[in-house]
């Protein structure tokens, strides 16, 4: 069973920098937030889901919902991430892990050039849906960081949580 908080559990809380500002996740309660734990920037699958979101845009402003991508890099690296891709998801610095730590995405290696694993850490690919009230309902761990949640996956994460 992976480690940190289930479905039911409270979600912890805690504060990044962000492309977008600092974002607080008790900030956002009363509305549905998705986390997107991923890797790192520039890396082939983490490309790949970000541009992803880009493409179908119009389908992730449906979902109702704060979305925001975590990894370790800093915001220099997320901002150039962004402005190569045009990406539309704001990205959060957890360069300590220390966010990883607490939801349980952090793994003993890190993604390398081309994704490849490197000692020292790292973050892997998951997806944590919490509600209004700061409870995650739903959780996806990709144990390979090989795959993501596509929008469908997102939308169908979120279907069962009440629309403010």
């Amino acid at each position: 069973m992976a480690k940190g908080p289930q479905p039911g559990d409270p979600a912890p809380d805690f504060e990044l920098a962000g492309t977008e500002g600092p974002f607080r996740l008790s900030d956002h309660r009363g509305e549905r937030v998705v986390l997107l734990f991923y890797p790192g920037d520039e890396t082939p699958v983490c490309t790949k889901q970000f541009c992803s979101y880009r493409d179908n845009s119009e389908e992730m402003a449906e979902l109702d919902a704060t979305i925001v991508g975590i990894s370790p890099q800093d915001l220099d690296s997320h901002r150039s991430f962004i402005e190569h891709h045009s990406l539309t998801v704001p990205l959060l610095a957890d360069t300590d892990l220390e966010v990883s730590k607490a939801y349980g995405t952090t793994r003993p290696w890190k993604a390398g050039r081309f994704g490849l694993p490197r000692p020292g850490g790292g973050t892997s690919r998951a997806a944590f849906v919490i509600d209004e009230e700061g409870i995650v309902r739903h959780r996806h761990d990709d144990l390979l960081d090989a795959t993501f949640l596509h929008v469908d996956g997102l939308r169908e994460a979120l279907r069962t949580l009440r629309v403010p």
